[in-house]
């Protein structure tokens, strides 16, 4: 079998010209599959760890039908819950958060806005919040002031040492209200986020509202993202009936839509531009065939088994696979990988677009594993089909007619 893949290498360069021309259609196919497809999955994971640090988490607790009708009457009370979550091993933390709405004014000026009560620790290692700080200093746990976000602070002509009056409906009906010394300003990449948000720390929040202990969510960090249906179900178990737990992709249902349908894009175009390696493959197997008819005829004609040439012709074949491939991922690692540590900049409608979704506009390529064996397993599997032409004519040639070029 050893001289087998002897024979078979030293034939690929008896014709350098042919072996190098069926090496660099697998090559470009390879090559083109890699950059394509890591560019999407990296557009991808970008929007996933968007959307799970800066707003979801991968799991999240609320009172049962608190989803569907967001009150702060529909709020629970934390005592034992966030406890028993610390026993879970694959969680790597769990953010506390109270949120309702509220008036926020100063001066003349009124908006409505969302009032997100947090830990601040865990909030800055959950969601990188105290990153967005362009303007004063973070919040420390327990401080009585706010951080307001550029757009409301610049609609409320307000600046760091000032104060906002806020305004609402406190849990089951007392008035909440209170003034707020600003110690920062944040900003966030979505327009609509950096129209309305205030954070302050939890426990002034449910002072705030009138709800000591009590919260809106539990969002839940995970070490290892690959067990979160399993981790769901164990905590669904845990903490028992009364809570809706949910996975990021059930709350965030426009990520995981706008994902599915650029994969699906992605992958017709994929499958166009295999169609065309694949023909082509086919086409220089044929041309390869018809090329070495007469040679074929001579090597049958002097005693070689046809099943014995079929294989050498089949391991020349797998060679230039192999060469195409291996060529094409060296080729393609140096830029994905440059484009990994520096993702592309978007501009226009498509940052507009992420914008909206809070999504950073920036488009990083993957170099998760496999995006390089798929690619190389489709190229390997087409090339194997392009192979069975010049099988089926090495078993069904006429030798006389072969040595004589017909």
């Amino acid at each position: 079998m050893n001289e087998y893949f002897k024979i078979a290498w030293r034939n690929l360069w008896r014709n350098k010209k042919r072996t190098l021309i069926t090496v660099a259609s697998v090559f470009f196919a390879v090559f083109l599959a890699l950059m394509m497809r890591s560019m999407q999955f990296g557009s991808y994971e970008i929007m996933e760890e968007n959307t799970i640090k800066n707003t979801t988490g991968y799991i999240q607790i609320h009172q049962d039908g608190y989803w569907d009708d967001k009150t702060i009457n529909n709020i629970f009370d934390d005592t034992g819950i966030s406890e028993s979550l610390d026993e879970m091993s694959n969680i790597s933390m769990s953010i506390p958060r109270l949120e309702s709405f509220a008036l926020g004014s100063a001066g003349s000026s009124t908006k409505g806005i969302v009032v997100i009560g947090t830990d601040p620790e865990i909030e800055s290692r959950a969601s990188g919040l105290e990153k967005r700080v362009i303007e004063g200093e973070y919040l420390q746990k327990g401080d009585p002031g706010v951080l307001i976000v550029v757009n409301l602070a610049k609609f409320l002509k307000l600046g760091v040492g000032d104060t906002i009056t806020l305004i609402s409906q406190g849990y089951h009906g007392v008035t909440a209200a209170g003034i707020y010394p600003i110690r920062g300003i944040i900003s966030f990449p979505s327009t609509a986020m950096n129209n309305k948000l205030l954070y302050m720390d939890l426990t002034q929040a449910q002072y705030l509202y009138g709800a000591p202990n009590m919260l809106t969510s539990i969002s839940i960090m995970l070490h290892n993202p690959k067990k979160l249906a399993s981790d769901t179900t164990a905590i669904r178990e845990k903490i028992g009936p009364g809570y809706e737990i949910m996975e990021w992709k059930e709350m965030n249902p426009e990520v995981v839509q706008s994902i599915e349908s650029d994969n699906i894009s992605g992958m017709f175009m994929l499958g166009i531009l295999y169609i065309v390696v694949g023909f082509g493959i086919l086409g220089t197997m044929m041309m390869m065939t018809l090329e070495r008819k007469r040679e074929f005829g001579v090597m049958v004609s002097v005693g070689m088994q046809r099943h014995k040439l079929a294989t050498i012709v089949f391991i020349e074949t797998i060679y230039i696979a192999l060469i195409g491939v291996i060529s094409g991922i060296v080729a393609a690692t140096p830029l994905m990988y440059y484009f990994h540590l520096n993702p592309i900049q978007l501009t226009g409608e498509a940052a507009k677009a992420m914008l909206d979704m809070n999504i950073e506009p920036i488009m990083p390529f993957s170099m998760d594993l496999p995006i390089y064996y798929n690619q190389a397993i489709v190229v390997l599997v087409l090339t194997c089909i392009a192979v069975l032409y010049p099988l089926i004519v090495i078993h069904r040639f006429k030798v006389l007619q072969a040595i004589r070029g017909h």
